[in-house]
């Protein structure tokens, strides 16, 4: 890979991270969208992975930015499966992180 391709990652990514910094600060939903969804156009267009972290935040149905608490809702199960359950509020979808897995529970 050439150094100005890898010079464009680069300041992609650091893009990429200001966005979603600006997004999870926003207060008002839809500008934090459109800086959302701005990030993983830049991410698709650069073919940059994005960090486990910023996939996170993307809802895996609707795709729609999802900020905890204010337009997703997260819960701890309390069954033998520790897990952490997200709830789009959007699209309404709901899946899990598994935490811990103890069978002597």
């Amino acid at each position: 890979m050439s150094r100005k391709k890898q010079k464009a990652k680069q300041i992609a990514r650091e893009h990429i991270d200001l966005l979603v910094e600006y997004a999870l600060r926003e207060k008002d939903g839809h500008l934090a969208a459109r800086q959302a969804r701005q990030a993983k156009k830049i991410a698709m267009h650069q073919r940059i992975h994005l960090p486990y972290e910023i996939r996170q935040l993307y809802c895996k149905r609707c795709k729609a930015f999802i900020v905890p608490g204010r337009s997703a809702r997260v819960r701890v199960g309390r069954t033998k499966i520790r897990a952490v359950r997200i709830t789009c509020l959007k699209c309404d979808h709901t899946y899990r992180k598994i935490l811990v897995w103890n069978k002597d529970l």
